[in-house]
């Protein structure tokens, strides 16, 4: 057994090949010696030989220096001197060499570590801590932990090896127990690597015969030895290369499972945040209840910053004389009254007197903007209210509204809907806000650039700020992709973003169920609508309140190209009945064609926000009347909400990219646990079609099947022409006959057979 360790020790020392006897075991050669993957091993083997002779009286300097006197000797007595120098000069030896030292001296640590979890199970936490000191540089040395108070080696510069060895006498055992902790996953990992390394070394070099010669004087040494400890003699029956990693690897988690499971006896402290269960490693999550929920504060959003106005109330009155000027020279008898600046547009409020036609103000668009050197002017023409003429011409200097500063407004707070959102200011300055509830569907169309998509963000952000996620839920469909990306992991969201045009259908598929699934049980409480639903839930306890679901459509057109008559009847659906189970829908666009806002969609969406356009067609579409190609852009837009004739002029609220990626951020931390049914495999896999969301037998399966009877085949195509329904509905009517057997199966682009005759039964 002793020649065991000295051998050990001896190889180790001279793994630096290019170092001399006298200095074998320095430093510089245990780094060395670690590179190479077999102070795993050795490093452990020299301080098991130092524990060894120590136990035999030898205070801790005098046995390391026998040790070392040993290891000399047994170099001598072992081998020649000239292949002792072949050994230290030949990088091929080394390698050998060390592959035999790993095989030996893994089985001699796997036996130490086995004494030591004896000693853990059988002695007392005092004795544990005295037989891990002395083999403390084990995993010291292959974890290359910060903590190295009891190691007897002091990685981080050569030094002398009496210099490197502790006093024994001077350990704080109290002090080692409270900070020692098991190795972590990341440090198994890198010590894996390691083992990695020396088997990418190993199969580098060819294996000769003295690599047989050394394997068999070693088996010759642990043979005599095979009397006192035929543990060892079992170990180490075989030295081939998968030998080493296989007890090493065993190793690795030996002595950490035996810490853990006497953990109480012990008292070790756990590591932080972090959880070991045999070799998984646990990290904990950060989920919340819903009463720990945190609305996010206003201060994530930037404050407004003071524009200086070089607009003076002389350049208005100026502006106002030329308006006037401009009148006289066509002969139109008319004065300004009122000048209200907003920030982006004045507006000049204009009398004509009586017997002048409105139409003569309204065709001078034109030349009014020439008179006054402004990039575009709009008429409006009345002013809702008013017995004027409203001329809204271009501020030279404009304002940034910022949604902070709306949101902070008592015009916003005075409102209490959970679907609340600040929208912008009016001309006069009056911030805007509107109830998403109340309105209860709305429309955004507007050209690429014109503010959009900001004000999408605007909507989410502001409803946000408001709600937690049990009381608001977002189904949101991306076709562009990268709009609505950045709201993913958000927990108000039912599902992740949608952006794959062919899903869309089904998810809304999945809210008309819904909105269905609602309506029952609204029926069995006994309520009209979801406000009734949850008050009565309050004193029932019947079921859990339902939230708002708010739909958002980023670019409508995308789904109109795909699958145009199941998205336009399914926003029919949801437009026409949502409302009172607490559906809300945003559909967006960038084309606002007639192909794309068709009159079904229009006719059930009251609410409607106009960017700027390009023609006055385009405007005529969005809110059926001329006056978003005149809008300037950059948020611009004419708001026409729910019951309103005729729409407002309206800045719109600016939200920049970071804000509302802080805000995602905050969000994103509350997590809420005990999350609800995840329906994104549901609206995923859904083949519930828009004509059919009923789980009962369809009505037009008897029909369906008398026509392919008559018929003589039968064929989707076929069923949907006849019966005017969708592709989804025609093929599981397909599918169902199939299953009856009325029809056979499918035979490519030929139609199926009919199995059966009018005189068969049906109902098989």
């Amino acid at each position: 057994m002793l020649y065991l360790f000295i051998f050990q020790s001896i190889v180790v020392g001279i793994i630096k090949y290019d170092a001399v006897i006298v200095k074998f075991y320095t430093l510089e050669g245990i780094n060395q010696a670690y590179q190479n993957g077999v102070s795993m091993t050795g490093a452990g083997c020299v301080g098991n030989l130092i524990f060894v002779i120590s136990k035999f009286g030898f205070g801790m300097v005098g046995s390391v220096v026998l040790s070392l006197l040993f290891g000399f000797l047994f170099l001598i007595y072992a081998f020649d001197f000239k292949f002792s120098k072949l050994l230290i000069n030949t990088k091929n030896s080394v390698v050998k060499g060390g592959k035999i030292a790993g095989s030996a001296g893994s089985s001699i640590v796997t036996a130490t570590k086995n004494k030591i979890n004896q000693d853990i199970i059988n002695s007392s936490p005092e004795k544990t801590v005295d037989t891990l000191k002395y083999n403390q540089n084990i995993d010291e040395v292959v974890r290359n932990t910060k903590n190295n108070v009891f190691s007897f080696i002091n990685i981080g510069e050569n030094k002398d090896l009496e210099e490197n060895i502790l006093d024994t006498n001077t350990c704080d055992k109290e002090k080692y127990v409270s900070n020692f902790k098991p190795i972590n996953k990341s440090e198994t990992t890198d010590r894996k690597k390691v083992k990695n390394k020396l088997d990418e070394i190993i199969r580098q070099y060819d294996v000769n015969k003295n690599e047989n010669e050394q394997n068999e004087n070693l088996d010759e040494i642990l043979a005599d030895e095979s009397t006192d400890n035929d543990f060892v003699n079992d170990e180490v029956s075989t030295h081939n290369e998968n030998s080493v990693d296989d007890e090493i690897s065993v190793d690795d988690d030996l002595i950490i499972t035996e810490f853990e499971k006497d953990e109480e006896t012990l008292n070790f402290d756990e590591t932080e945040d972090v959880k070991s269960s045999g070799d998984k490693t646990l990290e904990n999550e950060n989920f919340i209840s819903i009463d720990e929920y945190k609305l996010p504060d206003i201060d994530l959003l930037i404050k407004s910053e003071e524009v200086v106005d070089n607009t003076s109330k002389n350049d208005i009155l100026n502006k106002a004389r030329l308006l006037e000027n401009t009148f006289k020279m066509f002969k139109i008898d008319a004065k300004v009254v009122e000048a209200k600046r907003g920030p982006m547009i004045t507006r000049f409020e204009v009398q004509p007197m009586p017997g002048v036609k409105i139409s003569k103000i309204s065709s001078l668009s034109d030349d009014i903007a020439l008179n006054l050197a402004a990039t575009n002017v709009r008429i409006l023409a009345p002013i809702p209210g008013k017995a004027a003429v409203g001329i809204e011409v271009p501020n030279k200097t404009t304002s940034v509204v910022r949604l902070r500063e709306v949101l902070e407004s008592d015009e916003y707070k005075k409102r209490e809907s959970l679907l609340r959102f600040g929208l912008g200011k009016s001309i006069s300055g009056k911030e805007i806000c509107a109830d998403l509830s109340k309105m209860p569907h709305l429309l955004i169309a507007g050209a690429t650039g014109s503010g959009k998509s900001v004000c999408v963000n605007t909507i989410i952000t502001s409803i946000l700020f408001n709600s937690r996620p049990d009381e608001v839920k977002f189904l949101m469909i991306d076709p562009k992709v990268v709009e609505l990306s950045i709201y993913n992991g958000i927990p108000h969201l039912i599902l992740p973003v949608v952006t794959d045009a062919n899903k869309a259908s089904s998810a809304l598929n999945w809210a008309v169920v819904e909105m269905n699934n609602r309506y029952k049980k609204f029926a069995e409480l006994g309520v009209r609508n979801i406000n009734g639903y949850n008050e009565k839930l309050k004193s029932t306890n019947y079921d859990k309140p339902l939230p708002r679901i708010v739909i958002i459509i980023d670019e409508l057109a995308d789904l109109m190209i795909v699958a145009k008559k199941q998205v336009e009847d399914l926003i029919a659906r949801i437009t026409q009945m949502a409302r009172a189970a607490g559906i809300h829908l945003i559909v967006a666009t960038q084309r606002p064609s007639v192909d794309v806002i068709t009159g079904v969609i229009k006719s059930n969406i009251p609410s409607r926000i106009a960017f700027a356009v390009s023609s006055y067609i385009d405007s005529r579409t969005i809110i059926d009347e001329q006056g978003a190609e005149k809008l300037l852009g950059k948020g611009d837009m004419l708001f026409l909400n729910a019951g309103e004739s005729r729409p407002i002029r309206v800045q719109g609220s600016f939200v920049t990219d970071e804000e509302v990626e802080k805000l995602v951020t905050f969000v994103k931390s509350q997590q809420i646990e005990n999350i609800e049914e995840n329906v994104e495999e549901i609206i995923m896999n859904s083949s519930v079609d828009y004509d059919n969301l009923s789980d009962d037998e369809d009505d037009l399966l008897k029909p369906a099947i008398d026509f392919v009877i008559s018929q003589k085949k039968a064929s989707t195509s076929m069923v949907q022409r006849r019966f005017k329904i969708g592709y989804n509905r025609a093929a599981r009517l397909i599918d169902e006959m199939e299953d009856r057997e009325i029809i056979g199966q499918s035979r490519g682009s030929k139609p199926r057979e009919v199995l059966v005759d009018s005189d068969d039964t049906l109902d098989n």
